[in-house]
């Protein structure tokens, strides 16, 4: 049986969360967010090395041993699932892992995916403005570095292309107002 793994991509405030949830519900599919799987403990150990627990993105600590954790966790947990059959979508911007491209041969090698996974890459695309808008509006502690250097921030977003092989790469174009589920489920359609 022919497992699907989804990531789905994408700089803070591109929607991410909203596209990989009408994904993993479209498809039954289990849904994977690095934020929820992985901010306990984070915040945990950012204290417990008397950081700041909000701050990552101008964190040597964070940038150096957490973050590479955080997505070891995500990753190990999604081959638990694909073992089983179960398909899963990853929500989260993977982007130091970009220029990477054996990526995904090493992360099957390491966490033990199934030989005959179909990987899909989602790429959520959406424009400066309303990046920064959706950024402000959510409110979180740890987005406080990126709004106060946003030009540094997005210019380091948009710099990085995802150089993955072994994957179908597509597209979104998340840039319109509101949610629009219908949009979503023709994507995931055309996807699977």
């Amino acid at each position: 049986m022919t497992s699907h793994l989804f990531f789905v991509i994408g700089p803070a405030g591109s929607g991410k969360s909203t596209v990989s949830t009408l994904i993993a519900r479209h498809l039954g599919a289990a849904y994977l967010d690095k934020d929820s799987v992985a901010t306990l403990f984070t915040e945990a150990l950012l204290t417990a090395h008397g950081s700041d627990p909000h701050e990552r993105d101008n964190n040597e600590y964070y940038q150096h041993v957490v973050m590479d954790l955080e997505y070891q966790t995500l990753l190990r947990l999604a081959g638990d699932n694909l073992r089983v059959g179960t398909p899963v979508v990853l929500d989260a911007p993977f982007v130091r892992y970009f220029p990477q491209e054996d990526f995904l041969e090493k992360a099957a090698a390491d966490h033990g995916w199934p030989s005959d996974i179909r990987i899909t890459v989602v790429h959520v695309t959406v424009d400066g403005e309303r990046v920064r808008d959706r950024v402000a509006g959510r409110g979180y502690e740890r987005d406080g570095w990126k709004l106060a250097h946003w030009d540094e921030f997005w210019a380091t977003a948009q710099a990085s292309e995802c150089r993955w092989r072994g994957a179908h790469h597509a597209l979104y174009d998340n840039g319109a107002d509101g949610r629009d589920d219908a949009a979503v489920r023709s994507a995931i359609a055309a996807l699977v």
